[in-house]
């Protein structure tokens, strides 16, 4: 399973503790079952997004906060949203990998899963993030 592939099935995760706002490890491991996750190296890494994101939960949606505009609030952004931002703040500040890379895919991914506008919405807050860092 390639790296591409991983993000999108970490995304669908945190999506899920999103909706859920608690998982355990049975949940992680149906998720795994349920998708066809066998590979050692995407569960490694998808556990690795779900952990680090819970370690800097605080942390990444301060920075998602201080993106948005002056009159939003991080209440309005959808689940959706608030995932991919997750993932590609954590990947991008924590992980240290290149930005490009990340803000392409997770773009595209909100292109796939978000409403009309999330792309751009996306785009946005993390090029001000990148900005920062």
């Amino acid at each position: 399973m390639n790296r591409s592939k991983a993000r999108e099935l970490a995304f669908k995760l945190l999506y899920q503790i999103e909706v859920q706002k608690e998982i355990n490890e049975e949940d992680i491991q149906l998720f795994f079952d349920n998708n066809e996750v066998n590979s050692i190296e995407a569960k490694e890494y998808i556990n690795e997004m779900v952990n680090g994101i819970n370690k800097y939960s605080k942390e990444i949606l301060e920075q998602i906060s201080k993106n948005l505009k002056e009159d939003w609030e991080i209440e309005r952004v959808s689940k959706v949203n608030l995932s991919l931002l997750k993932l590609a703040i954590y990947e991008i500040i924590y992980k240290q990998l290149p930005y490009k890379v990340v803000i392409n895919e997770v773009v595209e991914l909100a292109k796939k899963y978000g409403e009309e506008t999330s792309h751009s919405f996306i785009n946005g807050i993390l090029a001000s993030v990148v900005k920062e860092v």
